[in-house]
């Protein structure tokens, strides 16, 4: 079966979108699903940047927003902004590289969404992280495993080979050496996949 590989950063709006409907369309298009959760901090400031260009450039930001308020709408997906924005998401990625050990992973990742742009949870809080996970039938403890030195080299493993991929932003898919970026390219990552 081909494989698509769903690059995700937890802080990232567009993709929540992606996350609410990957898994359906990537089983639709008969492609594996791998997702990656990863952290954009260290690629960010790679580029000189110390928060997200929405919040570098306003227009961008306002534009942004707006932009996530449509395409929610249209989608059936709630939307209250976090405050701050983004979301300091480097314990949800943790826990999400040991809960997508398991079949439950995809969906505590969407209910990681869901509560960060559904609700404004704010996710760096282990208290809602416990939550989520048990409200998807995993362990809390997961949490406390994911602030273990194991665990933290993951996830910099993680960042590192984003890199290598050339990854510069989230959602990213990977295809063999194809690199798509941003949910609007999620369709013809899945064709390629599918027929490539």
């Amino acid at each position: 079966m081909p494989k698509l590989e769903f690059w995700f950063e937890f802080a990232s709006t567009y993709s929540y979108l992606t996350a609410m409907r990957i898994g359906d369309m990537a089983a639709q298009a008969g492609v594996d699903l791998v997702w990656q959760p990863f952290w954009l901090g260290p690629i960010f400031r790679a580029q000189g940047w110390d928060t997200s260009p929405f919040n570098l450039y306003p227009a961008k930001g306002r534009y942004m927003w707006r932009d996530m308020e449509r395409l929610c709408a249209a989608r059936g997906l709630p939307l209250t902004p976090p405050d701050p924005f983004p979301q300091n998401s480097i314990l949800a990625a943790r826990v999400a590289l040991l809960a997508l050990k398991r079949p439950e992973g995809p969906a505590f990742c969407q209910s990681v969404y869901m509560a960060e742009f559904g609700q404004a949870a704010q996710i760096s809080d282990p208290v809602v992280l416990s939550g989520l996970l048990e409200g998807c039938g995993l362990p809390s403890s997961l949490v406390e495993e994911a602030g273990t030195d194991p665990v933290k080299q993951a996830l910099r493993d993680q960042v590192a080979r984003a890199q290598e991929l050339g990854i510069f932003g989230a959602p990213s898919f990977v295809v063999g050496g194809e690199l798509y970026w941003g949910d609007d390219r999620l369709a013809d990552a899945l064709d390629f996949a599918a027929t490539g």
